[in-house]
């Protein structure tokens, strides 16, 4: 005869009756250890803010140059027509350098010979002196007076800690957890039953 509706599942527990709940201090200690991850902080020692800079200059150093040519681009919009074609005509130059060490990784005489610091250092340079000599150096000073202290604040006071566990960390693409609280999976499973 078959049954029709709920369908009850044999009890995997014991079948004891009920005793007075039990306040469990696990649950209540996982919900008092939450912790907040702020991506700003002081640094302890000037060495430590050092490194920070340094740190922080390799892996956002895109942005803060995007960051002070926007800033440069918007006071250039009024009255500096020329410098302001320049600008432009540098940063096109700038980024197919770099799309041509994309496009060829393999290259002996660009990635050895030719450091791509240099050429990336030789380009603002050459775009210093254009803007000066166009007249619009109070332009870039200014510009510089004012975004060098933000982008050096940010660089000191941001912390860069990947909240994320990288592949081969992980286990046939499961993610760890990133915070363990010393509960193992066994204890996680006994609190449920």
């Amino acid at each position: 005869m078959a049954s029709y509706g709920t369908i009850h599942r044999p009890s995997t527990t014991t079948s004891e009756p009920a005793s007075a709940p039990q306040t469990d201090n696990s649950k209540a200690k996982t919900r008092t250890d939450f912790k907040i991850i702020c991506p700003f902080n002081i640094p302890l020692t000037p060495e430590a803010a050092a490194v920070r800079i340094i740190r922080n200059l390799g892996y956002f150093g895109l942005y803060y140059a995007l960051f002070i040519w926007v800033i440069l681009f918007i006071t250039l919009v009024p009255k500096r027509k020329l410098s302001l074609i320049l600008l432009v005509a540098m940063t096109i130059v700038a980024c197919l350098y770099l799309l041509l060490l994309r496009a060829l990784p393999d290259s002996v005489v660009l990635h050895r010979i030719i450091d791509k610091r240099f050429v990336l250092f030789l380009l603002v340079v050459i775009t210093a002196v254009e803007l000066i000599l166009t007249r619009a150096a109070i332009h870039l000073f200014v510009t510089l007076a004012a975004t060098i202290p933000i982008v050096l604040v940010h660089a000191i006071f941001r912390v860069r800690e990947d909240l994320f566990v990288n592949e081969e960390a992980s286990a046939a693409g499961e993610l760890v957890p990133l915070v363990y609280n010393g509960v193992s999976e066994k204890d996680k499973s006994s609190d449920l039953v």
